[in-house]
């Protein structure tokens, strides 16, 4: 036997590397230690840490909410509505049919003229109807129906449910022909409507004022 002693070749490369693994896993458990604990949704007790808080629904916000939904039912409504009048109503005439028709008419009111005009020579030819006829002729309807016009000694004639329907169409036609008018005939309607709806407060007020029970008398 030798006495030559022996020599062991350690591998640099392998024991770097060992030492490498035992540090990221002395790491791992560092940061496993440092770690917080589970989300109270996940272990079922109260966590300490920051919680994520959704803010409340402001009022601001709700009614806004319930002001767009009550204009969305509305508008379902009327769309409701429209269709049902449609579906009573007969198919539009076409432009021809309405062209023709027009002439048609106008003829026939030119003939009642001429027939009148023959009967009285002094009477003018009749005015173009135009929108201020239209209004007045709703807001005199209107005025009538309240018992303006009653003449004296007689007991006035009163339509009041009739009164508010024809100030509700007056509404109406200023709703819809809102920014198709001229200065003149967006006046001559907001007076008129104005006018008409005073008089109608007015005289309501007088009926609520006659139609309640005497006071009785205070027993001395």
């Amino acid at each position: 036997m030798s006495d030559t002693p022996k020599f062991e070749v350690i591998d640099r490369r392998k024991m770097k590397a060992d030492e490498e693994k035992e540090g990221a896993h002395a790491a791992t458990q560092e940061l496993a230690k440092a770690a917080p604990a589970e989300p109270a949704a996940a272990t079922g007790e109260a966590s300490p840490g920051p919680r994520l808080v959704v803010n409340e629904v402001s009022r601001e916000e709700a009614k806004g909410r319930e002001e767009t939904k009550g204009r969305e039912e509305a508008k379902d409504a009327g769309a409701e509505a429209e269709a049902e009048l449609l579906d009573g109503l007969p198919p539009a005439p076409t432009a021809a049919e309405s062209h023709e028709q027009k002439t048609a008419y106008d003829a026939s009111a030119q003939r009642l003229e001429e027939l009148v005009r023959a009967q009285n020579p002094a009477a003018g030819p009749q005015p173009p109807m135009g929108f201020d006829q239209l209004v007045q002729q709703f807001y005199v309807s209107a005025m009538l129906q309240m018992g303006a016009g009653t003449q004296e000694g007689q007991r006035p004639r009163v339509d009041i449910m009739g009164a508010r329907a024809t100030i509700d169409l007056l509404g109406v036609l200023a709703e819809k022909t809102r920014g198709n008018l001229t200065p003149a005939e967006d006046r001559i309607l907001q007076t008129v409507l104005f006018e008409a709806r005073m008089a109608f407060m007015e005289l309501t007020s007088m009926m609520s004022v006659a139609a309640a029970p005497p006071v009785p008398p205070v027993k001395k």
